[in-house]
């Protein structure tokens, strides 16, 4: 429940309505983690 009041908090902070761009700046940010942890397993296994 801590990460929802976090989470509520930065859109709270962020301009306008919806996520905001803090919040998509974060979603992005994971996304692109997420496919590097991918390859980089993905490589482990090709040997």
């Amino acid at each position: 429940m801590r990460t929802t009041t976090a989470l509520q908090q930065l859109a709270a902070i962020s301009n306008g309505s919806g996520p905001g761009m803090f919040l998509r700046i974060i979603v992005i940010c994971a996304v692109v983690g997420v496919v590097f942890l991918a390859v980089f397993l993905l490589r482990g296994y090709r040997e």
